[in-house]
């Protein structure tokens, strides 16, 4: 595992003495066989007494070799270090130091092939069938001989996530120059008269917590369906609670393979509060697709429905259904991209809450050394079917939205790296409720690898 910040390196320092430490206690103990002088231990040497240690079922004193020589000025041997780490971990099932690992060397050598198809293994036994995948299609992209190139397919057909129980955590601190994503005018014209908005119906910036977490059990019906209910929960917290957005989810799903095709129904129930009440209640039914494009790319298809009801405007009750379809290709080794065309459609009670929107969204990766830059960009446009009672135009708007994100391997620890993600929005409404700015900044971890 890569140690973090001032006190990583005196840790890695501390471990690095350790592991000659080690070492020299087994070049004593294996003098009778020749061992090298103990003032000219080399890397090979080392490499030879972690082969030793490891054979006579030592692990953590391989282990301690391995890092120590995880330290050397050549880069070759620090990468071949990290390599059979690696591969240690993963025999002892501490795969996420594995994976961890992994990306270090692929931060350092990106064109590591072999690294990255052990890192696509080990994704998969951790059950992250998306971070396999991708893994996967950036090693392919890269080129690859053909003998190796086939075993590859036929990993990548037979990969499937075989956890049972799985889960993810995000944490982060989001500063926020309108966290209820409201207009900052004072006044707005109505068929009336015009109307004052109070301080709260307008921008508010603030600092919030972002908590979110989920869930999984993954059930074999078969050899090639499962059953898989999810929990998952979205929490967005504010000094002042009466801002407070969360949210809670309760699905049940299958996964069906077919070939290298994957489909997921799914139906479940979602529960919304804001500002501490009840917001809405919404009952769900999904269907997702999953279609390998050749070696680089994947097709993500999804329809939905579901039936709304709020709790404090029964105006708005009604029907949403939605539906997208995607694409996610690897340009290379070190970055890609994906395209999204979606759209949507809310049916209400009163036909002013009534909608029709649709959009496409862009978003690119690329990896920079032990940095990750991720960038996307989006335009939505929404129509409304009528005018609501006290304004004089329908709702017609166009939604401008831009983030990038930057991770730093750099500070990893026990898996997870700092992540720091600008986002700003712009949306133009003729209803000036609904027209407003945002610039929001997200300092959180996300995984290391």
């Amino acid at each position: 595992m890569i140690a973090a910040s001032g006190d990583g390196r005196w840790r890695r320092a501390v471990d690095a003495v350790a592991g000659i430490a080690i070492a020299l206690a087994w070049s004593v103990a294996g003098q009778a066989q020749d061992a090298p002088p103990l003032d000219h231990l080399s890397a090979p040497d080392l490499f030879a007494l972690a082969d030793r240690a490891q054979a006579a079922g030592h692990r953590d004193d391989a282990l301690a070799f391995y890092e120590a020589l995880t330290q050397d000025a050549d880069g070759d041997i620090r990468a071949e270090a990290r390599f059979r780490r690696a591969m240690l971990l993963t025999t002892m099932r501490r795969y996420t130091e594995a994976a961890t690992m992994l990306r270090a060397l692929l931060d350092e050598k990106p064109d590591a092939v072999r690294a990255r198809l052990e890192l696509a293994r080990v994704l998969a036994a951790m059950g992250d069938d998306p971070g396999a995948r991708r893994a996967l299609r950036q090693a392919q992209a890269s080129g690859l001989p053909e003998n190796v190139a086939i075993t590859v397919d036929q990993f990548a057909r037979a990969l499937r996530v075989t956890r049972p129980l799985g889960g993810s955590l995000e944490l982060a601190v989001a500063p926020d120059s309108n966290i209820n994503r409201a207009t900052q005018a004072r006044t707005l014209d109505t068929v009336i008269a015009p109307l004052t908005l109070s301080d709260d119906a307008r921008a508010r910036s603030g600092l919030g917590a972002r908590v979110g977490a989920q869930g999984f059990v993954r059930i074999p019906l078969s050899d090639r369906v499962a059953l898989l209910p999810r929990l998952a929960g979205l929490g967005v917290f504010y000094r002042s609670g009466s801002f407070n957005d969360v949210s809670g989810s309760a699905l049940l799903g299958l996964e069906w393979r077919s070939g290298r095709d994957r489909i997921s129904p799914s139906i479940g129930q979602t529960w919304r509060w804001y500002g501490g009440q009840a917001y809405a209640r919404t009952g769900a039914a999904s269907l997702d697709w999953l279609h390998p494009l050749g070696l680089r790319g994947q097709l993500l298809v999804h329809g939905g429905a579901s039936r709304a009801r709020y709790d404090r405007n029964p105006l708005q009750d009604g029907g949403l259904f939605d539906a997208s379809i995607g694409l996610e290709r690897a340009v290379s080794a070190h970055s890609g991209f994906g395209l999204t065309l979606s759209g949507y459609r809310q049916t209400a009670r009163d036909p002013g809450y009534a909608t029709l929107s649709g959009g496409v969204s862009a978003v690119t990766w690329r990896d920079l050394g032990k940095f990750t830059l991720v960038t996307s960009a989006g335009l939505n446009r929404l129509e409304g079917d009528a005018r609501l009672f006290l304004f004089p135009e329908r709702r017609r708007e166009w939604l401008v939205r831009g983030s990038a994100a930057l991770t730093t391997r750099h500070l990893t620890w026990a898996g997870f790296a700092p992540n720091v993600r600008l986002v700003a929005e712009r949306n133009v409404s003729s209803v000036g409720l609904y027209d407003y700015r945002r610039v929001a900044v997200e300092l959180g971890i996300v995984r290391a690898f």
